[in-house]
């Protein structure tokens, strides 16, 4: 029965210090990405433009935020959002695997003795200092000494196991058997989502003397590296799981973090005695249950940055793997602007003409907003409202990139009378396209609001709300082309529409109060579908002002 005591004394010892070595871990992690604020997504975004810096950000990050876990679920929102390509997602990831081994390589510095002051000094900073950056650093300082004291109740927990014939049998059997090492790892990483503190777990239970004063570790080093590549592969479960959802470029570059550590770890196994000697030759000398901990960080590190410069090269081929491994086409909108360069800034033509374009393309989303906000409506259809909302953040994003352009180039104060006056008609018919997305974006609420409260709607009623969507939907098409092509003859028709459309709003709403009185219609319903006709109305308003902005400038 006293082992049954002792057992249990164990394990919450073990899973106590693990939960606070976590806790610690995230507290710092926090309060790093806290301190860069948004930063770590920039920095991420902006400086992978080849494999290798790719590398050296993934590196940089993970090892700052200490969890390649974190880097990749950042590094599949972005590519989600389209605002990084796949390979460079791939030279991140590789990165990050490097970044990781950083938290192996302070736990065997084994500054455990200091773990309390730590984490009390940044008790003070966290919990009494209102500066922002101050108290951030208080909480990165605080989260590294619970780390180390989640570290210590583990080491201490985890003593008596080496008085349990079981657990020293198997022991033996995952030096026998390296599968076995290897599928633990995996099993234990996917289940706390942490190769960090997976290693961090194998780190102070292989240092434990195999008999009480003994110079040999309870793990050997050779015992070790099945584990340490098993907690590479269960790694990857977290990218994975925050891939359900997103794009098919987004889950192919979780997937590519998996074959990734996959196609490493299944490689080295069939090296692992050389590998094993090898480190043991890197590494500091001394008795083995003083430096396995040192043997295990060095072992994880080297196995990362070998495993990163052997595919670099190859970062072409494994995103045509991921790609075969997940077919289809990727539909993602591309949150980034396509023409705006700075670079032209001093060609004020050249310049308007890349913001025309932009303007274009921004245009054409305002327009597939329209037809989708008629089917999230008409047809109920969710999928269609969801795409209007995906839609209308690129508009915004899209409205401000070309507004601080346009600014840009007027600040540059070489612009004739004709360019400015073309670049105030600009600025107005980026306001007048975002206001058209906003109302798109109304409507589609309207239609999620009648989907999720059933509410109905008459036969005749649907059939007007048609009606007014094709009435305005040709003066959207209309105004898209003739600002496209700067097609004056084209705008003249839109803005002779204008007026029919004000006349069709008024006669609506009188027909719909006709129903109304006549209990023909949801006083609810009524409300929805006047809100409805004015937002088509303020539509066709902002289509008259694009038409008349495109005679002005012709």
């Amino acid at each position: 029965m006293s082992e049954n005591i002792n057992f249990m004394t164990i394990l919450f010892g073990l899973f106590g210090g693990l939960t606070l070595f976590i806790y610690g871990m995230n507290l710092m992690g926090d309060g790093l990405q806290k301190a860069a604020g948004d930063r770590l997504r920039n920095i991420i975004n902006k400086l992978t433009s080849n494999p290798l810096l790719a590398v050296l950000v993934g590196t940089v990050v993970t090892a700052i935020i200490q969890s390649s876990s974190a880097t990749t679920v950042i590094v599949v929102g972005l590519v989600s959002a389209k605002l990084m390509t796949l390979h460079q997602a791939i030279g991140v990831i590789m990165g990050a695997n490097i970044g990781t081994t950083v938290t192996a390589q302070l736990i065997a510095i084994d500054i455990g003795e200091y773990a309390y002051p730590i984490a009390a000094a940044g008790f003070i900073l966290y919990f009494f200092i209102k500066k922002k950056i101050v108290k951030y650093t208080g909480q990165t300082v605080f989260g590294f000494g619970v780390l180390f004291i989640g570290l210590n109740i583990m080491g201490d927990s985890m003593r008596p196991l080496v008085e349990f014939p079981l657990f020293i049998n198997m022991i033996e059997k995952m030096s026998e058997y390296p599968i076995l090492g290897l599928l633990t790892g995996t099993v234990f990483t996917m289940i706390i989502q942490s190769s960090s503190a997976s290693i961090g777990v194998l780190q102070e239970l292989a240092s434990k003397p195999i008999h009480p004063g003994s110079t040999q570790a309870l793990i050997n080093l050779q015992a070790a590296l099945p584990v340490i590549l098993g907690c590479k592969i269960g790694t990857t479960i977290t990218a994975l799981l925050a891939s359900i959802g997103v794009r098919i470029n987004a889950k192919r570059a979780a997937l590519a973090h998996t074959v990734f550590n996959i196609f490493g770890s299944v490689i080295l196994m069939f090296f692992i005695p050389a590998y094993a000697d090898f480190i043991r030759y890197i590494s500091i000398k001394g008795p083995e249950v003083d430096i396995i901990k040192s043997q295990i960080a060095n072992a994880h590190t080297l196995f990362s940055i070998i495993n990163t410069l052997i595919c670099i090269p190859f970062t072409g081929l494994l995103a045509k793997i991921v790609t075969l491994l997940i077919p289809g086409e990727d539909d993602g909108l591309e949150r980034r602007t396509f023409y705006l360069d700075r670079k032209m800034l001093g060609s004020p033509s050249i310049a308007m003409d890349l913001a025309m374009k932009e303007l274009a393309r921004m245009a054409d989303h305002a327009q597939d907003m329209m037809n989708n906000a008629r089917d999230a409506f008409i047809k109920m259809d969710m999928k269609a409202v969801e795409k209007v909302m995906e839609l209308e953040e690129v508009v915004d994003m899209l409205q401000d990139e070309i507004v601080k352009y346009l600014a840009s180039m007027l600040s540059q104060g070489s612009l004739t009378e004709h360019q400015s006056t073309r670049l105030a008609g600009l600025m107005h018919v980026t306001n007048d396209i975002e206001r058209m997305g906003d109302h798109c974006q109304n409507i589609a609420e309207f239609g999620q609001i009648r989907q999720n409260e059933n509410m109905p709607f008459s036969d005749e009623a649907i059939s007007e709300v048609s009606y007014a969507f094709e009435q305005v939907g040709e003066m959207v098409n209309n105004s898209i082309k003739a600002l496209r092509n700067n097609n004056p003859d084209l705008a003249l028709l839109v803005t002779s529409k204008e007026s029919e459309i004000d006349a069709m709003e008024e006669k609506l709403r009188e027909q719909h109060v006709k129903r109304l009185h006549g209990k023909l219609c949801d006083p609810q319903a009524a409300i929805i579908f006047a809100e409805l006709i004015h937002n088509l109305e303020r539509i066709a308003d902002h289509c008259n002002n694009i038409a008349e902005a495109v005679i002005e400038g012709s």
